[in-house]
């Protein structure tokens, strides 16, 4: 599939975003919630309120799926 080109920290910050979430989702309770959950809202306010999004040509859904792809590019190869 092809994506646009988003910027890298808007890659970095997806990535981190989806770590945040499995480190919430891993432990139970997990270590640090309060600070992995101020994590989660800081990485989506910079993602939500990122100078890309003012082109409006793609979606949070494609940069998700975009960065799934790379993770799994690099797992594999």
């Amino acid at each position: 599939m092809t994506y646009p080109c988003f910027p890298d920290d808007l890659l970095l910050a997806q990535r981190g975003l989806n770590r945040t979430y499995a480190a919430l989702a891993g432990a139970m309770p997990p270590l640090n919630s309060t600070a992995l959950r101020r994590r989660v809202l800081r990485l989506t306010i910079h993602i939500a309120y990122h100078p890309f999004w003012t082109n409006g040509a793609t979606t949070w859904g494609e940069l998700r799926r975009r960065v799934r792809e790379i993770e799994e590019q690099e797992r594999v190869g």
